[in-house]
């Protein structure tokens, strides 16, 4: 069974405003750190991505995978590994979106398993760099737009 990751941070802007960057998959590279690439494969009716390749080096954690999106208007998305990688077998997350004050408060949850073994304590690591890089990194890019 797998550990779960979780962290929050309140960003000073509006819930449509934090989506639309977790939303910009492409501009991953320029501030999700451990991302290389990501490529959107398919959109949804919405038009927010639905699939998307994503090349990804995070130390011991190096692969590339196709992960699924459910959106929940700007309340939040899920997503799920639907191409396992080659270390990368079961990758699922959300972001959670909730009104904090006159900014939202994002709440990320990760579950990684891999295909190699991998101590625990270095998995459950390289999953919360993977988590306080991204949150950080969403932070700086939503507020200095």
């Amino acid at each position: 069974m797998a550990d779960r990751t979780t962290s929050s941070t309140t960003i000073g802007a509006g819930r449509a405003d934090v989506m639309a960057v977790i939303a910009d998959f492409p501009a991953y590279p320029e501030w999700a750190g451990q991302v290389k690439s990501a490529e959107v494969l398919s959109t949804g009716p919405d038009g927010r991505p639905q699939q998307v390749r994503f090349a990804l080096d995070a130390g011991p954690i190096s692969d590339t995978y196709t992960l699924g999106y459910a959106w929940q208007d700007d309340d939040g998305v899920s997503w799920q590994v639907v191409e396992p990688g080659k270390m990368v077998s079961e990758l699922r997350g959300s972001y959670r979106l909730a009104d904090a004050g006159s900014g939202t408060e994002v709440t990320y949850e990760l579950t990684v398993d891999l295909s190699v073994p991998m101590i625990g304590l270095i998995k459950r690591k390289a999953e919360k760099v993977i988590v306080d890089t991204a949150l950080k990194g969403l932070k700086k890019r939503v507020e200095g737009r």
